[in-house]
Order: structure tokens, then sequence, then C-alpha cells
């Protein structure tokens, strides 16, 4: 809802798809290889670290440099991890760049429960007990590994005790393959007065906080809701389990099952699961909050005009994984205040200004204002009284037409 269930930067650039963290004598020949070579097949470029060249006990700069280029981590969390100084190393540092860099970390719990890294207990709490007994001298660096170990036990992932490892591998791939594959939305092609106005949307979001948030984004039909939502999308998808961009919801819901369909459509997008089986909106309900209530998500609704299309989407904070944000585009106010939102941002017309640079945009591409006059391009200005989508339809309808063309435009409109 509005109030939580308990800078902003554009999308960063990514030299790995995939950075690998594992204990190779637990994992290298066998499943390691056999992820490694999966992840590669499909295109996925994964950084896997050569322990041949390791010498000392401190990670090498390039190896620092890996991790922090790379978009996702994988953690191969097995028995024998914590023994290794190196892989802890190389924890504190991925888990620096889950919160400094929003780089994803994705753990694999290799015939280890997850509970095990948690708490540190078994062979994790052996194996930091002689840490502890060696390094004597450097107890921060210990207690740097505790708490990244519990961070990263904490975390959504997959765990494998026995069973068919081909099928399991194959899952994971599966999985990194949609996340690397997420695209970017569309959003102008001359993005006047987008960017500030995504910067109102972004400080309502609070994205420091691992609260879950709903926000509003209300203003009349034509006035660049959508655009506002696509590009706050972008700035931040990459920092989530999951994602599901649902548009045209008012239109969508009006058909028969519309209501089903976007159920479907929202957990096939975020779970990665086709032909997921909805027979009702109730049981679509139910089965979002039984699915996602552990992830952390991103979930955009465009365009809602009533409570039963939230009732039946986004009912409540407690149905999402914490840090998830639920962002709702509306003309409707009231359909906000009604299901409990107060974070929202109106979305005002453009100033002139703003307006004026828009409709030339898309009218004088090379600024060949011909022999149109100031007081005609002004007159066109008030008939669209500020709203991108009437300035974008008429700038390129009125691209090299002539000032009687203009004129005669202007009068139909009239």
């Amino acid at each position: 809802m509005s109030s939580s269930s308990s800078s902003s930067s554009s999308e960063a650039k990514w030299l790995f798809d995939v950075f690998l963290s594992f204990r190779g004598e637990d994992v290298r020949r066998g499943f390691l290889a056999d992820l490694h070579r999966c992840l590669l097949h499909r295109g996925i470029n994964a950084y896997i670290d050569s322990e041949d060249l390791r010498r000392g006990d401190e990670i090498s700069p390039a190896l620092m440099k890996a991790i922090e280029e790379s978009r996702i981590a994988v953690l191969v969390f097995s028995k024998d991890y914590a023994s290794s100084r190196w892989c802890l190393d190389e924890l504190v540092k991925i888990m620096e760049c889950r919160g400094l860099k929003k780089q994803l970390v994705l753990p694999v719990f290799y015939k280890v429960e997850p509970g095990v890294i948690r708490g540190q207990g078994e062979s994790y709490g052996k194996a930091l007990a002689s840490h502890e007994k060696k390094l004597g001298q450097d107890p921060e660096r210990v207690k740097k590994w505790r708490e990244a170990l519990t961070e990263a036990g904490n975390l959504s992932g997959w765990h494998y005790d026995h069973g068919d490892g081909t099928k399991f591998i194959e899952g994971i791939v599966k999985e990194i393959s949609n996340i690397v594959a997420r695209a970017p939305l569309s959003v102008a092609k001359y993005p006047v007065g987008v960017g500030c106005r995504v910067e109102k949307v972004m400080s309502l979001l609070s994205m420091g906080s691992d609260d879950v948030w709903m926000i509003g984004i209300w203003g009349t039909g034509g006035v660049g809701k959508t655009t506002i939502a696509n590009d706050v999308y972008n700035r931040i998808y990459s920092q989530f389990d999951g994602c599901s961009f649902l548009a045209n919801i008012r239109e969508t819901s009006g058909r028969p099952d519309g209501l089903v369909h976007l159920q479907k459509t929202l957990l096939s997008q975020i779970l990665w699961k086709e032909n997921l089986e909805v027979l009702s909106v109730d049981g679509g309900a139910n089965l979002i909050r039984d699915r996602l209530c552990c992830r952390k998500i991103l979930l955009v609704l465009d365009d809602v005009d009533h409570g039963d299309q939230l009732n039946a989407l986004a009912r409540e904070c407690a149905w999402f994984g914490k840090g998830s944000r639920i962002i709702i585009t509306t003309r409707d106010k009231h359909v906000l205040t009604s299901h409990g939102i107060d974070r929202v941002y109106k979305v005002e017309p453009l100033d002139r200004g703003e307006a004026f640079e828009l409709l030339s945009s898309y009218a004088f591409p090379r600024n060949q204002t011909k022999d149109i006059s100031r007081d005609l391009i002004d007159n066109i200005l008030g008939y669209a009284n500020g709203l991108p989508l009437a300035i974008v339809v008429l700038g390129a309808f009125l691209h090299g037409r002539s000032r009687g063309e203009w004129k005669s435009t202007l009068e139909t409109l009239s």
C-alpha cells in the first residue's frame, strides 16, 4: 500500500553476465563445469576464475574488477565453501556490489541447507572458528565474512540435495537466461520533460528501503503516465528478482476472463513459467500471494481504472517479498486512495517551453521552421494543452506542411 508493509541512476553497463563464485575442490569438475558449459551454450557470458592462477591469500585486482563488472553473481555454496578464505573474501566483495552497484546475487545451496549458511553451523561454523584462531590479529575480516554469509543465506535461490542434476542446472540456466534477456521498454523518441518527472517518481519509491511500497502515477489521458512508468522501469528493473509490466489493464480487464489473463501474464513474467493454470480470479489472487510473497519483484500496473483490478493483481503489500515495488498508473485518483495508496505523483502537463520544444522536435526536426509564425505555433500548442500525446501527433502530422496547411489544421481543430 502507500505505507510500507513493515539516488536513482541509469542501468549499469556490465562486462560479464554472470560471475561464478565456488569452492573448486567441491564442485569444479562436476556441477560447476556442467553449469558453466550450459550457460555458455545459452550465449551467457559467464566469468569463471581459474584457481590455478591464484597466488597468496588476497583476491587479485583483476578478480575484484571481474566481480564489479558482472551483472549477476551466482554463489555456489557447497559443504567446504567457508573453508576457503578466498571464497569468503569473494563473497564479501559480491555483497558489497549488491548494495553499491545493485548487482543481482543468486545463491545455489549445493548439498547444504540455507540455514547452515545463515547461522554458520556445521562445517561453516568449524571453518570460521578455524579462521578466527589463525587470524587473531584481524577479527574485522572474520566479522565481515559472518555478516556476508548471513545476508547471502537469506537470499532466494536454488537448493539441491539429490536428484536429477541436469534438470536442476537447466532450471538455473533458464532463469538466468530470462534475467539476462530482460529488455528495456521503449520510452519516447524525444523525451522532453520526462527526466524531471521520473525523478519525482523515484523519490517516492525509496529504493534504499527493504519495505514494500505501492505508489501511484496519476494524471489525465495523454499526459505521459505510461512513458514515465516505462522510464522508471528501465532505471530499476535490474535490481529485482522478477519483473512484470502489465500494459493497458483497463482495456484487457474488460474482455472475458481478462483479469485471469492478466494474472497468468504477471505470474509467467515473474516466475518464467508458461501455461500456469489459473481457473478463477480468486484462485489467481491466491497464487500470486503464495508464489511471490518471498520474491523481491517490480510490478507495473498500467492504466488501472477499477479497484477490482488491484484486488486481483496486487491486493496488499504482504503479497510480495521484501524490497518489492508496485507502480500503478491511472486517470482516476480515487482508485488509488480507495486502495490505501497515498504515495501519489500527479503528472502535470508540459509547460509552454517544454511543449514548444517537443512540438519543434517533431514538426521541425532540423530547425526548419519555414514560414510558420510563432503565433500559429502557439495556437496549435494551445489546442494541445500541454499533453505530450497530442503534441507528438500534431507535430508529426504538421512536419513538412505549408503555412496554409497549418492554418487549415488549426481551423479543423477549433
